[in-house]
């Protein structure tokens, strides 16, 4: 749940940065209501970036702002209440300087995991990692050389629902709001995906559905594929089929080794990943049905 934190600003410190993120059907005078809400309510907007889907009618709309006159954020959430029930809007307003609350899930290939802890620990990330959960040990050492707690939790066939429910209570204990498979290497099942639609990314590589299975990049190096790609997306019931947040791609040649393959295809993961979660955490993605909509 946010925070209401009251905005009062002072000479020595400014205002808390905010931000308000909405879809709802389009129509004429969104943009405007939304303004005059805001500035009735002493808001200063700072940055503002909207679309309008032509295909499915959707208006999706990203506004930073300000509050100059010690309104909280959630007397400007209970004033804008009625422009968003005219316009029939999904609205979420949020406290910039809060980070998002997030639980990494990792098995033995470490490259994301490392990356991530890196990006976080130097403050590259929005986010606030509360634990790492893992269904092998390896990992434990590094995450707890971060200062991070590190959870092994072994999972089966038979043990998957258990398993799941304990990952579930270790996020709600933390209040995660954020789950990343960092290379977890384990198909969650349809109903956590359920319990927890637009919260969890996952990354693999671009080959789908060329190269399916445990070596991808084995598999494309036969084929003499001429580009390598990673792709995240959220998770949902259809495997690897949810939304798209982010993807990359870097050219190869006839001269690289399978070995340079997956150096290529890891270094892509990883910061595909890290642009997917940052961007996530700064609220600049929407989904818009089986696709998003991302304000840069």
């Amino acid at each position: 749940m946010p925070i209401d934190i009251p905005l009062r600003p002072s000479a020595e410190e400014p205002a808390a940065p905010l931000l308000l993120s909405l879809s709802c059907p389009d129509r004429i005078g969104i943009v405007a209501d939304v303004s005059r809400v805001l500035v009735e309510n002493g808001c200063n907007i700072i940055e503002s970036a909207q679309y309008g889907d032509r295909e499915n009618g959707r208006f999706f709309l990203r506004t930073g702002f300000e509050s100059t006159q010690g309104r909280t954020l959630n007397d400007i959430r209970a004033a804008f209440a009625p422009v968003a029930a005219n316009y029939g809007m999904d609205a979420q307003f949020f406290d910039m300087n809060r980070r998002t609350p997030t639980l990494l899930l990792v098995s033995r290939l470490g490259h994301c995991l490392n990356d991530l802890l890196f990006r976080w620990r130097s403050g590259a990330l929005p986010i606030d990692i509360k634990a790492v959960v893992s269904n092998h040990p390896d990992f434990a050492e590094l995450v707890t050389s971060h200062g991070l707690p590190f959870h092994h939790l072994p999972v089966t066939a038979q043990t998957k629902a258990t398993q799941e429910a304990a990952i579930d209570a270790l996020a709600a204990a933390h209040g995660v709001e954020l789950f990343v498979l960092a290379r977890y290497m384990q198909i969650l099942s349809p109903e956590m995906c359920a319990r927890h639609p637009g919260q969890v990314i996952n990354i693999h590589h671009s080959f789908l559905p060329s190269f399916i299975g445990a070596r991808p990049y084995h598999a494309a190096h036969r084929r003499g594929v001429k580009l390598i790609g990673a792709t995240a997306h959220f998770v949902t019931q259809d495997l690897d089929e949810g939304p798209i947040i982010e993807q990359a791609v870097e050219r190869v040649t006839h001269n690289l080794s399978v070995n340079d393959y997956v150096a290529v295809g890891r270094d892509l993961e990883s910061l595909v990943l890290a642009r997917a979660i940052k961007w996530h955490a700064e609220h600049r993605v929407l989904l818009n049905g089986s696709r998003t909509v991302i304000f840069h």
